[in-house]
């Protein structure tokens, strides 16, 4: 658990960096791309390229492409119609995601859980309800792909790891997430990437550095392996526990100027979706338990 505590510290200030020094100014596509590129070079030369299940390096490659690539392409993209603080209060879903993905893999309907998706939409429109327009929602949409992406990651690779057991420590496998990251980063900056928008001041590399080294080399391998030692359930606290310390972080540093009665009261109403989704999972679990 102590892996998961220090990742959510580095998650709660990388939002901020991100939405100050980087949104609006540096190409989307490229800050990923070089986030990509220079936790690969931390992780790709410890990787053993020998003796590893071909199965488990495809699988590896799938969840780098989902948890990194995916998600962070569409992270950066809502951070140009959206606030770090809704921001922040929208990845708050990423519990019901894994609950979602786990059904699914489970071949079961949770009810529960749509209710609880039904819920967070309206704890968005409280936020924004003067505001409501196309780009929010699309905002409120990329974040929700990127929460799906983000847990579908977490819970793939808990499965991964648990069907491939090996000797091997977890950081001699774990380039090929990397490589699965950079087949869907690379692509995107080619693409849409625009090449007049790439950083310019030193505060800005400063930035991508302390995300690329940090945040995405130490930070998804720590948590990753974390969520490999901990219960689903203390993985879903776990997913929502950046989000209060992101938010103390950017409204006592950067942002003194938010609506924070309306943000507070649209945060409650999306953290009663999560309550509503874990009472749908307490109520599947109670009755297997009292079978005799």
């Amino acid at each position: 658990m102590g892996y998961l505590l220090f990742v959510t510290l580095i998650q709660a200030f990388s939002f901020s960096l991100i939405g100050e020094y980087l949104a609006g100014h540096v190409d989307s596509y490229f800050a990923v791309l070089v986030r990509v590129v220079l936790a690969g070079l931390v992780f790709i030369p410890l990787t053993r390229w020998r003796s590893v299940e071909p199965a488990f390096m495809r699988g590896m490659l799938l969840i780098g492409a989902l948890q990194f690539g995916v998600t962070y392409v569409c992270l950066y993209l809502s951070f140009r119609v959206l606030t770090v603080p809704e921001v922040l209060l929208f990845t708050i879903l990423t519990p019901l995601h894994v609950t979602l993905i786990e059904d699914a893999l489970n071949r079961r309907f949770n009810p529960w859980a749509l209710i609880a998706a039904l819920v967070a939409v309206m704890g968005a429109a409280v936020i924004r309800y003067d505001r409501i327009n196309p780009d929010f929602f699309m905002g409120f949409l990329l974040l929700q792909l990127a929460n799906f992406t983000y847990a579908a990651g977490q819970v793939l690779y808990k499965h991964l790891v648990a069907r491939h057991p090996s000797d091997l420590p977890h950081y001699r496998r774990f380039g090929y997430f990397y490589l699965g990251a950079l087949a869907v980063a690379l692509p995107a900056f080619l693409l849409f990437g625009k090449q007049n928008f790439l950083p310019e001041a030193p505060l800005q590399w400063g930035v991508l550095v302390f995300l690329g080294l940090v945040s995405t080399a130490l930070g998804l391998y720590w948590w990753n392996k974390g969520a490999c030692m901990v219960n689903g359930g203390t993985l879903a606290v776990m997913n929502n526990l950046h989000v209060p310390v992101g938010l103390l972080i950017n409204l006592l540093i950067w942002n003194q100027h938010e609506e924070l009665g309306r943000l507070f009261l649209g945060g409650a109403v999306i953290l009663m979706a999560v309550w509503i989704s874990r009472l749908g999972i307490k109520r599947q679990v109670q009755p297997v338990q009292e079978r005799p």
